[in-house]
């Protein structure tokens, strides 16, 4: 029997009326399921708090991740693939089924720097592909205590991508946290909503997915 996903549910706001700042304080967030419940199965140490609040107007999805982290780490070489993913990160993957054949991937640093792919399986990554030119935009900010990444992405594209299934988005929610191993040498751990049970850090595996279920 296939396991059943975990659900998340993206409440319905009145449309046209929120507007990402990058500082998740819009009065609409009042509405959102505030969730928490993220893990990191690969490290004994618990990770550092982490809400994700998402929202819908019909016309957009909005989401918003706030990290209780002051360290950090971005890479500023350069805004390529690489420096984006050798970042602290929010990372947000979608697909139309648990073939993932394709899933699209979108990856944010704190710089509100995106990295937007598709992928099929096996870890076929095609940088070259980015999300539909105007459906989707991000912004960040830092705070003394922690950072913010807000985003929006049109309904539109959602369904261009047939990613919107009766009302229902399966989706991965996941975090990359780079600490300073020793001096200018940065490892990852990797945070997931989503316990994909693997051996090894994995989030390209079906397991790894849950569902946002936009409520009318």
């Amino acid at each position: 029997m296939a396991k059943e996903l975990k659900n998340y549910e993206v409440h319905l706001v009145e449309e046209n009326l929120l507007e990402i700042t990058g500082k998740g304080d819009n009065t609409l967030w009042k509405n959102a399921q505030v969730l928490t419940d993220f893990c990191s199965p690969w490290d004994s140490e618990k990770p550092s708090k982490i809400e994700f609040k998402a929202v819908w107007d019909r016309e957009n999805l909005f989401f918003c991740f706030t990290v209780s982290d002051t360290m950090i780490h971005i890479d500023r070489k350069d805004d390529s693939i690489h420096s984006i993913g050798s970042s602290d990160r929010v990372e947000l993957f979608f697909r139309s089924n648990h073939a993932m054949n394709p899933y699209y991937c979108l990856e944010i640093d704190t710089a509100s720097r995106i990295m937007d792919f598709v992928a099929y399986p096996n870890k076929k990554f095609d940088f070259d592909w980015n999300w539909p030119q105007n459906n989707m935009a991000v912004k960040s900010s830092i705070d003394d205590s922690s950072f913010t990444i807000e985003g929006v992405i049109s309904i539109l594209s959602l369904k261009m991508l047939h990613l919107i299934n009766d009302n229902k988005i399966e989706t991965g929610l996941f975090r990359a946290k780079y600490n300073e191993k020793e001096k200018s040498i940065f490892e990852p751990v990797w945070i997931s909503w989503v316990n994909p049970e693997t051996e090894t850090p994995n989030f390209h595996t079906p397991s790894s997915f849950g569902v946002l279920h936009l409520i009318e």
